[in-house]
């Protein structure tokens, strides 16, 4: 029988290459989108004639068992959430009933509606935080450092729970910075891509960024969906950290992708404390032998052709953009 599988965010950049890979594995595959009047399904256009999507939402724990009980999935997908870290620090109570909260109310209308449901959580390196050890693993313990990050451990520690209590197969993939050319133009990666892109096209001559200083793993979000499926394909559901194991600073990103186009970043990179964060998180690296070991993953794409494929995207966004006003 086909495998039915209800992704929630699927309009963000996970969704929409965890769709692409279900639908290509054969399954069928229902979006969770929020009604809203500004829902955009650009990441997800050219899958709308393979996919349906559905009205649903975190916070409202009636629309969550209605869908179960609709479209009766195998699967469940939690990748919705207030993900923007600095945004979480101006609208804390928000991201904690969505991104912490939410996870609960997904979790119990399993718990209600059949819970032979596989459910995947996607928890985060920023629970990591202040990290008390490096790399970090499955048993490193978590210190987070915005409320973004306190409310992803909410949603991990809540996954684990419902595991225990209920005899959920329910796991949680620790997934450290994933990008790619569908990020959205308010993290620091696309942010760097899109303006060395700007820049070169000569309609931007700066790019103002915070912490040049911090350091992150970052992998390809092609890569990570991957690793996402795998999990709930196992005879028994845990928890796994997802990375590439090498960690980068915010300024060898922009020497990659500003070298890719023949620019030298430091002529116009300017520092401005204005995107520095009320708690920095300065070092992410992770250890994803677990992942290696049980689920048999590995990433593919590595640092600087993950730059370079965002740089290249953006290039050729922006010059169609131009050649089209022209």
């Amino acid at each position: 029988m086909t495998k039915r599988a209800l992704i929630t965010g699927i309009t963000g950049q996970d969704g929409s290459y965890l769709a692409e890979f279900l639908l290509d594995a054969g399954y069928e595959v229902i979006g969770m989108v929020r009604r809203s009047s500004t829902v955009t399904f650009e990441r997800i256009a050219h899958l709308q004639d393979r996919i349906a999507t559905v009205h649903g939402d975190l916070l409202d724990q009636a629309s969550l068992i209605e869908l179960l009980r609709t479209y009766e999935p195998d699967e469940v997908y939690n990748l919705a959430a207030q993900s923007f870290v600095q945004t979480s620090f101006g609208q804390p109570v928000l991201t904690g009933d969505v991104t912490a909260l939410g996870v609960t109310r997904i979790l119990d209308a399993i718990r209600i509606v059949n819970p032979a449901i596989r459910f995947y959580q996607a928890s985060s390196s920023e629970m990591f935080g202040k990290v008390v050890e490096v790399p970090q693993s499955e048993t490193t313990p978590f210190y987070p450092r915005s409320p973004y990050g306190v409310a992803k451990v909410y949603g991990h520690w809540i996954t684990v729970n419902y595991r225990e209590s209920y005899d959920l197969f329910a796991c949680s993939g620790i997934l450290f910075n994933h990008e790619s050319p569908r990020r959205g133009l308010e993290f620091v990666t696309r942010k760097i891509s899109n303006a060395v892109a700007k820049i070169k096209l000569g309609r931007a001559e700066e790019l103002r960024l915070g912490n040049l200083d911090a350091k992150r793993d970052w992998g390809f979000a092609g890569d990570y969906v991957r690793a996402m499926w795998k999990m709930l394909q196992q005879d028994s559901p845990d928890d796994y950290v997802v990375s590439t194991g090498e960690t980068h600073s915010v300024r060898e990103f922009c020497e990659v992708a500003f070298g890719h186009v023949g620019l030298d970043w430091e002529q116009y990179v300017v520092v401005d404390e204005a995107f520095f964060r009320p708690a920095e998180v300065d070092l992410l690296v992770g250890d994803s032998s677990k992942a290696l070991t049980e689920l048999d993953w590995s990433p593919e794409v590595d640092f600087e052709q993950l730059v370079t494929m965002m740089v290249d995207a953006d290039m050729d966004l922006l010059s169609g953009r131009l050649d089209a006003i022209g």
